[in-house]
């Protein structure tokens, strides 16, 4: 069972972030190998905050050594290499997955820049986070690539835009 919790905080606009998040994270996973997390028995949690872009200005600063806010942050609280047992091995029944963070003044700006909704960007960027949590990333060329197709389908399963330009090799 996926275990999603929102926290908003000002300046984002009330919403149904739980449900917005659920849904996200939701589509995330189903894209993966842990798409059978959804049915277990044990609660994968993962905490969503929507914060100001001081607060995460912040935590890039103290956990990344980048001195400016960004738009997404992920605080992974199991290593990629013991994902496959965390369901096995839960003594209480509930593993924290991690924690996702974004600034809602970059997120304004990006979703505006490609004319679409702030929910809709904050959607992506919380497939984008879990998959972070999940031990994705994006630095070399062909991670970024599976990662990208990743989102493109859990974004298609939502029904919501596709953020990546078509590459022209």
């Amino acid at each position: 069972m996926l275990d999603v919790a929102a926290l908003r905080e000002a300046p984002w606009a009330e919403a149904d972030w739980d449900a917005l998040a659920t849904r996200a994270a939701e589509a995330a996973l189903a894209q993966t190998p842990y798409a059978e997390w959804a049915g277990s028995p044990t609660a994968i949690e993962v905490a969503v905050r929507l914060t100001s872009d001081d607060e995460v200005h912040t935590l890039n600063r103290q956990y990344r050594d980048k001195d400016k806010p960004t738009n997404v942050l992920s605080f992974p609280m199991i290593q990629p290499d013991l994902l496959d047992t965390v369901t096995q091995n839960s003594d209480d029944g509930e593993v924290l997955l991690g924690d996702i963070v974004l600034a809602h003044g970059v997120c304004a700006v990006e979703a505006e820049e490609r004319g679409i909704a702030v929910e809709d960007h904050a959607s992506h960027l919380i497939v984008h986070g879990v998959l972070h949590l999940l031990g994705y990333d994006h630095l070399e060329d062909a991670e970024a690539e599976v990662m990208e197709e990743m989102e493109r389908a859990a974004l298609r399963q939502l029904g919501l835009h596709d953020p990546y330009p078509v590459r022209e090799d």
